[in-house]
């Protein structure tokens, strides 16, 4: 009994000792987290363990759609996957980008990997991956999106160059039902607007009024378009009361918000005792 007793109290000691001394190698920064330096082997692998452990013991919860072979889910997938994901994970004939080399742990360049579980890669583009840079898709996106996601990702390793633009050409771009950030202009002529993704769009500020009828594409998810699900995109512009304070954008012209500048008064013209014809 004393023997158990000792061992206890010694295993005890050697694990507090590991926990201080953790705590303090954690607290003089002497680990560089920088993302140009690589992890220690033995840190990457227990990391890597970790994130596939824990992802498969969630993944496989899951039951994919019997149906990720339809060519219209594909096709929706694929404009969503030009739109969200090349900059990080690349496409058939893309080089790489200052994003996906960047990043740590690598992005893998998804052109190039077979899908082998995809439950798998729903969870992960549903709840991303911590200190990672991929992001939680599932915070804009629904299932049914996503799972036409993964649906284009099991087609996209088939794909040449030619055939991935002709691909997201037709899928009707970046459309998830609602929360998708507006395309600019990178000013090489191709810019972010994802092969037509803006195309029909009818702007009104910044947004689109879903309440009226309108078409979509071929593989959208069904949703209620007056139900919300594009809450929050359609801005009208009102106008501001100057007599209230309120902001400027910087170079706005020095004035006084509270004095309206007055009508020109109209000067009548003085009587000189003659009669004048107009």
């Amino acid at each position: 009994m004393k023997s158990h007793t000792r061992h206890i109290i010694v295993t005890s000691a050697v694990l507090g000792v590991i926990a201080i001394g953790a705590g303090v190698f954690a607290w003089a920064g002497i680990y560089n987290i920088g993302a140009d330096d690589a992890h220690t082997k033995p840190v990457y692998s227990m990391l890597q363990m970790a994130r596939e452990r824990s992802i498969t013991a969630r993944a496989n919860k899951l039951h994919p759609p019997p149906n990720l072979d339809d060519a219209a889910l594909i096709r929706q997938g694929a404009g969503n996957y030009n739109a969200m994901c090349t900059g990080c994970h690349l496409a058939p004939g893309m080089a790489e980008t200052e994003l996906s080399k960047g990043l740590y742990p690598a992005p893998p360049n998804l052109s190039q990997a077979d899908v082998k579980d995809p439950a798998h890669h729903f969870w992960v583009i549903k709840h991303g991956i911590k200190a990672s840079g991929m992001p939680a898709w599932g915070k804009s996106m629904s299932d049914d999106y996503i799972w036409n996601m993964v649906a284009f990702l099991k087609e996209l390793p088939k794909l040449n160059a030619e055939q991935y633009k002709a691909i997201v050409a037709s899928s009707g771009g970046h459309s998830h039902g609602g929360g998708e950030t507006m395309p600019h202009d990178d000013g090489d002529g191709d810019g972010d607007h994802h092969d037509g993704a803006m195309e029909g769009m009818h702007m009104e500020g910044m947004g689109t009024d879903e309440s009226k009828p309108h078409a979509h594409p071929a593989g959208t998810p069904a949703h209620d378009d007056a139900a919300g699900d594009h809450a929050g995109m359609t801005m009208e512009a009102k106008p501001i009361d100057e007599s209230k304070p309120h902001s400027h954008a910087p170079g706005t012209p020095a004035h006084t918000d509270n004095a309206p500048t007055a009508p020109a008064a109209i000067t009548k013209p003085a009587d000189d005792g003659h009669d004048h014809q107009h």
